[in-house]
């Protein structure tokens, strides 16, 4: 996370050289126990740094209706009209955090200040002005109690520590590739933008010269082997079908969450979101239906009903706010139950054969990890050890072998919130009996397993399990099955889209999409049997369908089974020109929207800003 407003000399209260390598803007509440003790970890370092490697810019951020903080924050910035603020700092820290008028104006009288003075601005406009401009520097998503500490206007996320935010500040070469990976990942558009780079890529190496290595190395063969047992398959294969299954725990993962306590979870909230997925399901499959009907390639019909979530809700983030957030929600609901659909037909409809003693084995290994589940196992090894077997037998069994991740997910088992105020008084009485035994500085071997423990506690294990893998599926797997799947060559005979798959392809995805959610949206609506948000319009919504209209992952996944050879790579250039058709008329749709109700309401801006 960025501030909306970067570090101002003109604006900011300072420590240090404005020109120093480094920028820390540091949010201040002084009635906040952590903001205190961060007091001291930031004046040692100022000790330690020069002038002109570091400068501290003081901001104030408290919770709306806070008195006790509000007045000192004001104290504070009267003081500096003054020109006295760090001292008026240094004595609010120093004195209990029981603010009132008459106690800052005890401190004021001490440091003396012109009281009459010093009175008439703790009410002044501009003192409650320089209040909210720090407020509003910080971003919406974030909630406004301190402390909150931006180095080079990127929010520090490491440990309130000396030595971390030394380094942090500092910035070895670890520390700086840790920070601009994170700065990336954090990045909201960053997995979207990863499989385009991963595409083109893999367009580019394969079209100028380097296909027949190209097709060679995903096609070489990978097997496992124990005495008799083999287990061979290709590299693509071992990307689609084992690296995928990965891919698939992840969303079943996040399936359940919704359903459990996410959108998906209210029954009146949910309603609108699957209403739309349905119909952006249904319609897609009708119109590729209608166009290969009678035809052996009818089985494409699942190819249009899927959408991306990664790259639909990458091009929300970068519209920014153009984009309301109820529409993000709306979206990211859709797409869950989207994936939903998906992963039920990819499991009834495109399975390979079918081997009757391979699926009983698989359906007695997924009961065991059932009956864990009922029996409140939360240890997340068994689970995932048994998937993988899970994996094998259903790969054996002719069913998708991805389908063992879902499953997987679905086994996982819930747990009830953790109490975090008893938490957090545990973990500090572990250090506190820490310090008691001379272990101040190093954490004792059995306080750092009983952390571990705390740490299991606060997070069902599908939680600990989505945050292991969530940037290794959106930064590998994804980008790994992106450039070996659409490393395709451009011929003319590759190039068909009027061919009735790639034309059903292309209009389920560009046309069904939109038209499925817009209607199904509208007749709901009508009936009320769902209901939008007040911020959304039918024109947002026709957008937002346009955006489910980016198949990409899902769609190649599906094409992968329905088809292959010529009509293969035919079909997933038809997705890919599809996808980025959907991509750049939802956009537009949605910015002609925004524009729209600016001008409705009278409040046309020049520009809306990036996210």
């Amino acid at each position: 996370m960025v501030l909306n407003k970067d570090y101002d000399p003109n604006h900011d209260f300072v420590i240090g050289n404005e020109t120093a390598a480094r920028r820390l803007v540091w949010f201040v509440d002084f009635t906040d126990k952590p903001t205190r003790r961060l007091r001291d970890i930031i004046l040692r370092l100022a000790d330690r740094l020069s002038p002109d490697q570091v400068t501290v810019a003081v901001r104030f951020t408290y919770p709306e209706g806070d008195k006790r903080a509000d007045i000192a924050a004001r104290a504070a910035i009267a003081a500096g009209q003054q020109d006295r603020f760090f001292d008026m700092v240094t004595a609010l820290f120093e004195a209990p955090p029981k603010y009132t008028r008459a106690s800052v104006g005890k401190l004021a009288d001490k440091l003396g200040l012109d009281l009459a003075r010093f009175e008439a601005d703790l009410d002044a406009p501009d003192v409650a002005e320089r209040i909210q401009h720090d407020r509003n520097s910080l971003s919406k998503e974030v909630p406004p109690s301190a402390p909150y500490l931006f180095i080079d206007g990127t929010l520090y996320q490491g440990v309130w520590d000396e030595v971390a935010l030394l380094e942090a500040i500092e910035r070895p070469l670890g520390v700086r590739l840790e920070v601009a990976a994170f700065r990336f990942i954090d990045w909201a558009a960053s997995a979207g933008m990863t499989l385009i780079v991963a595409t083109v890529a893999a367009l580019l190496f394969v079209n100028v010269g380097f296909f027949d290595f190209f097709d060679a190395l995903r096609n070489t063969t990978i097997g496992l082997f124990a005495g008799s047992w083999r287990l061979e398959l290709s590299l693509l294969s071992w990307i689609n079908d084992a690296l995928m299954a990965l891919f698939f725990l992840l969303v079943g993962i996040e399936i359940k969450h919704e359903f459990v306590e996410g959108e998906l979870s209210n029954r009146s909230a949910a309603a609108m979101p699957i209403i739309a997925a349905l119909g952006g399901m249904v319609v897609p499959a009708g119109i590729y239906a209608a166009l290969n009907w009678g035809t052996p390639e009818v089985r494409g019909w699942g190819v249009p009903m899927a959408t991306d979530i990664a790259f639909t809700l990458g091009i929300l983030a970068l519209l920014g706010n153009r984009v309301p957030t109820s529409l993000k929600i709306f979206v990211s609901a859709l797409a869950i139950v989207d994936d939903l659909g998906a992963i039920l037909v990819i499991a009834a409809f495109y399975g390979h054969g079918f081997q009757l003693a391979a699926f009983i084995a698989a359906c007695v290994i997924f009961a065991a990890m059932m009956a864990m589940n009922i029996g409140k196992i939360y240890w997340r090894a068994p689970y995932l050890i048994l998937g993988v077997v899970l994996w094998y037998f259903i790969h054996e069994s002719g069913l998708h072998a991805t389908l063992a991740g879902v499953l997987t997910a679905v086994a996982l088992p819930s747990r009830a919130k953790a109490n975090r105020a008893a938490v957090a008084a545990q973990t500090a009485k572990l250090f506190e009996r820490d310090k008691q035994i001379g272990s101040e500085n190093i954490v004792a071997a059995p306080t750092f397993m009983q952390l571990q423990t705390i740490m299991d506690r606060l997070g069902a294990p599908g939680v600990h399990v989505r945050h292991a893998l969530e940037n290794w599926i959106n930064f590998l797997v994804l980008p790994l099955f992106a450039f070996f799947n659409t490393g395709l060559l451009i011929t003319a005979s590759s190039v068909n889209f009027t061919a009735p798959e790639s034309l059903g392809a292309i209009l389920g995805l560009v046309v069904g999409k939109p038209l499925g959610i817009f209607l199904f949206v509208y007749v709901a609506a009508k009936l009320g049997i769902g209901r939008l948000s007040s911020e959304i319009n039918m024109a947002q919504v026709l957008g937002a369908g346009c955006l489910a209209g980016v198949g990409f992952t899902m769609s190649i996944f599906i094409a992968n089974s329905a088809f292959a050879g010529s009509q293969l790579e035919s079909v997933k250039l038809a997705v890919l020109l599809a996808s980025l058709i959907a991509a750049v008329l939802g956009s537009v749709i949605l910015i002609y929207a925004h524009r729209a109700v600016q001008k409705s309401s009278g409040n046309e801006p020049a520009g809306a800003e990036a996210p």
